[in-house]
């Protein structure tokens, strides 16, 4: 069964992607409210996919998927975000992200999202 970490400052949008996540063929391996928690949790525990938000505390998403991709290259990052502005998806790639949802789009765009990471 493949493992998903979240990271969100939010614990409403933590428990929301738990329960969504839990209903598939995936497990929540760990959440993280920050950045900084969410890269120690990463290197702890390996997970198969990174779900990321933008604005958080200490570290944004983009800080924190710039040092996940330096030290889990291969790992796939998802940017799950309310935050959608312009150059935000040309940045979030250059940062190592592979995907950015909308949090507006929801859970059917979250687990399309992670399918299509976890094929590729």
């Amino acid at each position: 069964m493949k493992s998903v970490l979240i990271v969100d400052d939010s614990p409403l949008v933590r428990r929301f992607l738990r329960e969504v996540l839990t209903e598939s063929e995936w497990i929540v391996c760990e959440e993280a409210a920050n950045g900084r928690e969410g890269i120690v949790k990463a290197q702890e525990l390996r997970p198969d996919v990174i779900i990321l938000d933008l604005a958080m505390p200490e570290m944004n998403g983009l800080q924190t998927a710039r040092v996940l991709k330096r030290i889990m290259p291969t790992t796939p990052l998802l940017m799950f975000t309310s935050h959608l502005v312009p150059n935000l998806e040309k940045e979030a790639v250059s940062a190592g992200i592979r995907r950015v949802v909308s949090k507006s789009d929801g859970a059917p765009a979250v687990m399309s999202a992670i399918r299509s990471l976890l094929a590729a």
